[in-house]
This record gives C-alpha cells, structure tokens and sequence, in this order.
C-alpha cells in the first residue's frame, strides 16, 4: 500500500470522517473525471498531472478502471467506455426526479418549438438531469449531464440564488469568473447582484453569457416543503425570441409548470 503524500496526509487529517475516508476511491473517480470534451484521451503523465497524483499512484488507479471495464487502452494512450454510463444510469434510476421532469421538458419543447432543460447543482456548475430539444437543436453536443457554470447561466442564478446569505458568500469568494462569451459577466459585485436579483424576482435571464447564441430564461423547481430542488428553462437563439418576449410569454409557462410540479417532487 503506497504512503501519501504530505500535502495529501494534511488534507486527509483535515477531514472529520477521516478514519472512513477512502483516498483509493477518491483518486479512482478523480481520474474518471479527469476526462472531459477537452481530453478524450490521455496518456499516463496527462492523468497524473491532471489529477495531481504520483504517477505509480495513477498507474494503479488506470489500471483498476481498465480492470473494471470504465476505461480502455490503445497504445500509450487512456480513454473512458460506455460503461462509464452505468453511474449515470445508477443516479437517474434510483432519483425519480428526472422520470418526472422529462416528460415535462418534452411537453414544454415541442409546445414552443425551443430547447427546454432541468438542472441541479453540483459544486460550481449546474448539471442537467432531464432535456427537450428541437430537430434543431440550439445548441450541439447539449444534453442529460452537460454542464453550465452556475455564475453565469440562467439555471444556475437560480439555483444560486436558493443558497443562503453565507454560502453565497463562500460560493463568490472562491469561484473563479471565466469569460465564456463577449457577454459574460465576470464582475464578482455584478455576479451578486444578478443571482440576488434571481432570488427576489423568482427567475433569471442569462443572454449570450455560458454560450455563445443561446438565450436562457429560468425558474426553480420548489417542492412542497419550499426547498428549491432543481431549476428548468427554455433556451432560444436570440433572433427567435427577444429578451422582453421570453418574459412575457416563457416566464409564466414556466411558472405554471414549476407550480404543478411541486407535490410530484419529494
């Protein structure tokens, strides 16, 4: 068994369950998801670095999930499998959340011809759970599992805006505003004042800010015990839809959806 690494021992020490804590586990799913759109593949030195970890450490790590099936190998270089699929298809079976929430994304799309999302938030970025889209999607490669930052999307204000006056504080002191767009608000005051503004008006609009042509308005999914579990929107290309008109007429479809969801979601 390999000893960790000072910087490593420090964090394990750091944390309250300690004793219980698996670092094995921790650096397997470390390295699933080091893989992303950006690297669809690595080599042994592009995982270490990227997971920060010894390369005998990664090694082992790689060599598991080879094992298991989550990753393949060709040559030098390391990719995921469909397997890896399994973990999504765990969460989306065992949560019945998103078996609710799809068919309304799909009611909702077809209904104004527009791409139509459910989120939850996990960490920085709001994770989509359940989508709708035209033939014609709004946006490529967009769909259950693609990811948006929570500070400058529509869905994520919203589910920002449902986190208390401290762990909003603790979310702008440490994330790290990226221009996505020309759009984007990267101005951590102006960052506050749009998710607050989320939170007092029941919705948000992001236009042209996590993507480059895609205008996003949102609302957050309460259920009955007023908790926000989740946020849904309708994203069009700017020339389909002016910002005023998705107020006027997405804001209170979406409205009335979230209403009729809210004893349906436990």
């Amino acid at each position: 068994m390999s000893r960790l690494r000072s910087q490593d021992a420090a964090k394990r020490a750091a944390r309250a369950n300690a004793a219980d804590f698996s670092e094995a586990l921790a650096r397997g799913l470390g390295v699933i998801n080091a893989f992303d759109d950006h690297r669809r593949q690595m080599t042994l030195s592009d995982v270490a670095r990227a997971v920060d970890l010894p390369r005998a450490t990664a090694r082992r790590s790689l060599a598991t999930l080879v094992e298991l099936g989550y990753l393949e190998t060709e040559g030098r270089m390391f990719r995921l499998t469909p397997r890896i699929l399994r973990l999504a298809i765990s969460y989306l079976s065992a949560d019945p959340v998103p078996g609710i929430l799809q068919p309304v994304c799909e009611r909702i799309c077809r209904q104004v011809g527009a791409s139509c999302s459910v989120a939850v938030r996990d960490g920085d970025e709001a994770v989509m759970i359940a989508r709708a889209q035209p033939v014609r999607p709004a946006s490529v490669g967009l769909g259950v599992g693609y990811r948006l930052p929570i500070f400058c999307s529509a869905l994520g204000r919203v589910l920002a805006g449902a986190l208390s006056d401290l762990e909003l504080d603790a979310f702008l002191a440490h994330v790290k505003p990226t221009r996505f767009t020309r759009q984007t608000v990267v101005s951590r005051p102006e960052i506050r004042r749009l998710i607050l503004d989320a939170r007092k008006k029941g919705y948000a609009l992001a236009d042209r800010e996590a993507e480059v042509g895609i205008r996003s308005i949102a609302v957050p999914l309460i259920r009955f015990d007023r908790r926000v579990v989740a946020a849904i929107n309708i994203g069009v290309h700017p020339e389909q839809k002016s910002a005023k008109a998705m107020i006027a007429e997405y804001l209170p479809l979406l409205q009335n959806e979230a209403a009729a969801l809210k004893e349906q979601l436990v």
